[in-house]
């Protein structure tokens, strides 16, 4: 008779092998295929929408109505819900123009239905934020955008 404890480790082994990469990602930055390619869209950096009274006529249509909550947030320095608001956000990625670690900050837009962060975030750059990114897609690509009144930080 064979070993089952033998066949049993192999299987194990194989599974662990298969599972790594997953294993060890973190929530914040998933594990992604060898090869595979994403776009970038960092938009226009010095984008200012037209101004008006109203903070939402001022906001690009791009954002979701949970980002004026994230942006009043911001402005005010918190609380925020997510113990990760306010955390660098270390662009390992380069989607970001480069600047020393510690320029950008990450903030969460919350996603209705969802019981979890979720993938939309609001990316600030320099104390006070100078300049500002939005992601719908989990730091695959950004939008530039004015923050219009939400912008001057008490």
């Amino acid at each position: 008779m064979r070993k089952p404890g033998l066949l049993i480790a192999a299987v194990l082994l194989v599974a662990v092998a298969l599972l790594w990469p997953r294993l060890t990602s973190t929530p914040d930055r998933p594990a992604t295929a060898i090869g595979t390619s994403v776009p970038q869209v960092h938009g226009d950096a010095s984008h200012t929408p037209a101004q008006s009274s109203s903070a939402s006529a001022t906001l690009p249509e791009f954002l979701p109505r949970e980002a004026h909550a994230t942006l009043r947030l911001i402005a005010q320095g918190g609380p925020f819900p997510h113990r990760q608001d306010g955390s660098v956000f270390g662009n390992r990625e380069g989607r970001l123009p480069g600047k020393p670690r510690g320029y950008y900050r990450e903030f969460t837009v919350d996603t209705p239905g969802l019981g979890h962060r979720g993938a939309r975030r609001i990316v600030t750059g320099g104390d006070p934020p100078e300049v500002w990114y939005y992601s719908d897609d989990h730091y695959d690509s950004f939008q530039a955008f004015d923050p219009g009144p939400y912008g001057a930080r008490r």
